[in-house]
């Protein structure tokens, strides 16, 4: 037995000698099998295990093997006090090292003891860790690594590269360039070591030099440093001064990783404008954005100055306003914060009301030279602002002798644009203090809307008091003034003072260019002044004069024309004129009103037949006319006096069924009752009149007499809820009463005039759902009032349908339709709000402010439904006449298609008018700035495109619609910008 284990030790030792020729051979494949094989048979715990366990880690290693470092790691675990142990840690390193993985192999070479290490790989150690240290940015323990090889042969050069290396990188550029220079000739480091050496000189300001040698070095420079060289030669004209020089140097600079900074574009920016190249110089500034530094607050100012010297003084105020809000430069930030309240008079401010910006100023620079050049202008900003208030605010803490007569003034200018608001109670006292001015034109202005105010608030007779007064008194040539006349005229019609309507409405119509529809309208109204005044002959020339003409209202004239020959017994002119109305007028609302005096005239002079074909006519074309029970009423005596008793049975009885609990069905109970005696058919009548709820006979003087007490109250009674009640306690008594209906209405009037809005709902619902009355149409209207003012459209909607369908005067036509068009774009039915608005502009005579409310609700429905062309179309024409808030949103969507359309500084335009003119619609002003925003980038002005959507976002949070659509463009624009600019911080949307 010993002799066979001797022979098999023998051949276990000589695999293992042969695996360690293999390795020393560098067969490290075939060399780690053979150490495999020994591994399996050697004897646990002998030296030939460990030994072979150590050179098959080691085999690992030389072949890359990706399990190479744990086995390793096992071996040192296994055998921990096996000698080669520190050598396994020195191989594991270099094999990171070879696969230039240096900061893993700086892991294993620190656990290596250097003391049992040879001379030669101590410094292999120190060479390699150094570097380790390096491209982990150790870079004092490289330094200190490598200083102790920039001697030795092997190592020297490449050891006091990396020392002076890094030297220059934690810039103690003495050392650096002293060591550098020792090896400045060597090929492998020379560009290098030139390109530190050059910016070593720039560091220590040795600008001349600097170009001198770097124009040297740029020919032959390796690509990657040919930029950096560029930066330095530029950067050393430009600290020199000598910017025409430095500017194509600096062009050159591709940046770090293809990035320039805020620096790189500050120093060519400030290269153009030395230059007075504006225009380059400002697409430089202009992409500075995302810090506050000095750097910043410098470039914002030099970009002001551009913009100002290119006549661009909306983008000169924002430059401005960003240099005076940083605190880098204290001179600087005043003279910005001077420019930026300058440019806020002049230009507007998008931002602040213009009236702060200035008092702003006057706080923060109370010794400024240009403190008192500012405080002239606060008021008249206040003035150009439109804020009337505000300035008489203000000018009331400082009171003086020049205050009092911009006081009075400014009154004047308060009290209009409260007139314009439809604020009369407030206006009044503003116009009575203007009446103090010294100025005459003032003081003129201000007694003529005070006596219009008092004509809107309905107070007649003082209205006519003050225009009379102020006629007999006029001094001045005023255009307002012209309608003077014409005012009276109404107030004296209001007041039922006909005789001195006529002769104001004459004086009117007397004047020199007057307005055609104010014409027109005074014409008619002279003509009704005469009529009600029996005066026929005169009523019939104003009428005839507008018919001749072609006015407004002709239709209307017409009518009147018959209505006057009938009272002065010419019934042939009469009947000529009510069927020109019928005939002549397709779009008129009196058709069935001429059709009923028609036929009543023919009825007159005893012409049966046309009378009768009059009646049909209306009935048929005119089913929900006012006058149909009356027609059906007389149409029915007419066959009673032609002896068509049957026929007249029939007509009365359609008024019974159709109108009940009218005075036509009553009279109409009273005509067939002599219908049914004269045939003999009493017990007919009796079991008819028994059908009809509304007739009690039994009841009926009860009935009316009950009525007669609560309708008294209702005439004559001021208070209420004392007459509410009465009419109350009647429908209570009398459901189907013969004055259901009228009570009814009364009571609904009652609470409407009272404002208690949601009681008088029900008794008008009373009113409409009977069929149609001659209270009909006015319950209508205001039962679709209150819906509307509740905000409660899809009661409104129904209710406005049958107004439209069943109204008589033009009046409530157009506010039925005017409301319907309203009521369905608020209930997103889009087409059929433009279907009304169409109804609307296709009228003969509208306001110009419901043609406008038509067009805009066309324009915003086209919108909706992205028909951009109409929109568009629409938003042109409304701009044409708009003011106010609705001239603010037209503006708008100009300034939105010009953006979609790309011709962004047409837009911008646009926008600056909008603000400029319309500031206090600030939710337009603020939703155009996103749009000024878009405009800026597509024009590539990053600075003013970021500037003024941060700007929106900071002072905006009560717009959130608009906020967050200025976030959206924002984050966009930063995350594109960030991609060149290495001082741009990309953001995270919320």
């Amino acid at each position: 037995m010993f002799s066979q284990q001797t022979v098999a030790d023998t051949n276990i030792l000589k695999e293992y000698n042969d695996a360690l020729k293999l390795y020393n051979s560098k067969a490290y494949a075939a060399a780690q099998n053979t150490f495999k094989t020994v591994l399996n048979n050697a004897v646990i715990g002998s030296n030939l295990k460990t030994d072979a366990t150590y050179y098959e880690a080691m085999c690992a290693i030389k072949l890359n093997q990706t399990n190479a470092d744990k086995k390793v790691l096992s071996f040192v675990e296994e055998y921990p006090n096996s000698n080669k142990k520190n050598v396994s840690f020195f191989n594991v390193g270099n094999y990171y090292f070879a696969n230039k993985k240096a900061s893993y192999a700086l892991k294993w070479y620190q656990k290596v003891d250097t003391k049992i290490l040879s001379k030669e790989n101590k410094k292999e150690l120190d060479f390699k860790m150094g570097y380790g240290f390096l491209v982990t940015n150790n870079l004092q323990l490289a330094k200190d690594r490598f200083l102790l090889l920039i001697n030795d042969a092997k190592y020297g050069n490449d050891s006091r590269y990396y020392y002076g290396y890094i030297a220059y990188k934690l810039e103690d550029y003495g050392i650096a360039e002293s060591t550098l220079k020792e090896i400045a000739d060597n090929a492998t480091y020379k560009a290098e070591i030139s390109y530190y050496l050059l910016d070593i000189s720039f560091k220590a300001g040795k600008f001349k030099r600097c170009i001198e040698v770097g124009k040297k070095l740029l020919p032959d420079a390796k690509r990657d440093l040919k930029s950096d060289i560029s930066k330095i030669i530029g950067e050393s004209y430009f600290n020199l001064e000598e910017y025409a020089e430095a500017i194509p140097y600096l062009k050159n600079y591709r940046g770090k990783k293809g990035k320039w900074n805020n620096t790189d574009y500050y120093q060519l920016g400030y290269a153009y404008y030395k230059q007075n190249d504006f225009e380059n110089a400002i697409n430089n500034f202009n992409k500075i954005i995302d810090e506050k530094n000095n750097v910043s607050q410098n470039a914002y100012y030099h970009l002001g100055e551009c913009y100002l010297n290119i006549d661009q003084k909306n983008e000169a105020l924002n430059a401005f306003r960003s240099a005076s809000e940083m605190d880098f430069d204290k001179k600087i930030k005043e003279d910005a914060a001077l420019n930026y309240a300058k440019l806020s008079y002049e230009a507007g401010n998008p931002f602040e009301p213009v009236s702060e910006v200035l008092q702003n100023y006057l706080k923060a620079y109370p010794k400024s030279k240009a403190y008192e050049e500012i405080n002239k202008l606060v008021v008249s900003s206040f003035i150009n602002q439109q804020d009337y208030q505000g300035a008489l605010e203000f000018l009331a803490q400082k009171k003086s002798e020049e205050n009092l007569a911009i006081i009075l003034e400014v009154s004047l200018y308060r009290g209009i644009q409260l007139f314009t608001e439809e604020k009369y109670k407030q206006a009044l006292p503003f116009f009575s203090e203007a009446k103090k001015s010294k100025n005459i034109e003032a003081q003129e202005r201000a007694k003529f809307w005070e006596a219009e105010t008092l004509y809107r608030l309905e107070k007649y007779e003082d209205a006519i008091t003050k225009f009379e007064s102020f006629n007999n008194n006029l001094q001045s040539k005023n255009k307002e003034f012209k309608l003077t006349d014409y005012s009276i005229g109404y107030g004296y019609f209001k007041l039922k003072k006909y005789d001195k309507a006529i002769v104001a409405f004459k004086t009117y119509l007397a004047k020199d260019s007057i307005e055609n529809d104010t014409k027109y309208d005074a014409l008619v109204r002279l003509g009704d002044s005469y009529f009600a005044s029996r005066n026929y002959k005169d009523a019939l020339k104003a009428y005839d004069k507008v018919v001749a003409e072609f006015g407004s209202d002709s239709d209307y004239a017409q009518y009147q024309i018959g209505m006057s020959y009938g009272f002065i017994e010419n019934d042939t002119e009469k009947l000529l004129a009510l069927k020109k109305v019928i005939n002549e007028y397709q779009n008129s609302n009196l058709k069935d009103d001429a059709l009923y005096q028609l036929a009543t005239t023919y009825t007159k002079i005893k012409d049966n037949k046309n009378a009768h074909i009059a009646y049909d006519r209306l009935l048929e074309k005119y089913p929900n006319s006012i006058f149909i029970s009356r027609a059906l009423l007389r149409q029915g005596l007419l066959y009673y006096n032609e002896g068509e008793n049957q026929r007249a049975l029939m007509k009365y009885k359609q008024v019974t069924s159709r109108f009940p609990n009218s005075p036509d069905a009553l009279e109409a109970v009273v005509n067939a009752r002599n219908v049914y005696i004269d045939d003999g058919n009493l017990n007919d009548y009796v079991n008819w009149i028994s059908d009809l709820k509304f007739i009690n006979v039994s009841n009926s003087d009860i009935d009316n007499t009950a009525f007669a007490v609560a309708e008294k109250k209702y005439l004559n009674s001021k208070n209420g809820l004392e007459i509410a009640q009465s009419l109350i306690d009647y429908n209570r008594q009398f459901p189907d009463g013969i004055h259901k209906i009228k009570a009814n209405y009364y009571l609904a009037d009652v609470y409407f005039k009272v404002k208690e809005f949601k009681q008088a709902i029900t008794p008008y619902q009373n009113v409409i759902n009977e069929d149609r009355n001659e209270y009909t149409e006015d319950a209508l209207s205001k039962l679709a009032q209150i819906y509307l003012q509740e905000g409660n459209y899809n009661e409104a909607l129904p209710i406005l349908d049958r107004l439209e369908l069943e109204a008589n005067g033009t009046e409530n036509i157009l506010f039925a339709q005017s409301n319907l068009m309203k009521a369905y774009y608020e209930t997103g039915a889009y087409d059929f709000a433009e279907e009304y608005a169409q109804k609307i502009l296709r009228q003969d005579k509208i306001d110009s402010n419901l043609e406008n409310d038509a067009r805009i609700i066309i324009a915003r429905s086209s919108f909706k439904n992205e028909d951009f062309t109409t929109a568009e179309e629409f938003y042109s024409e409304i701009e044409k006449t708009a003011n106010g808030e609705l001239m603010a949103e037209a503006l708008y969507y100009n300034a939105f298609f010009k953006n979609q359309q790309n011709q962004y500084a047409a837009s911008n335009k646009i926008v600056q008018k909008l603000i400029a003119n319309y500031a206090n619609y600030k939710y337009w002003g603020v939703k155009s700035y996103v749009i000024m925003g878009k405009n800026y980038y597509g024009l590539k002005d990053i600075y003013q495109a970021t500037f003024v959507l941060e700007n929106v976002i900071k002072n905006f949070k009560q717009y959130e619609d608009i906020i967050k659509e200025a976030q959206e463009e924002l984050t966009k624009i930063k995350e594109n910008e960030a991609k060149t600019n290495n001082s741009v911080t990309p953001q995270k949307q919320n």
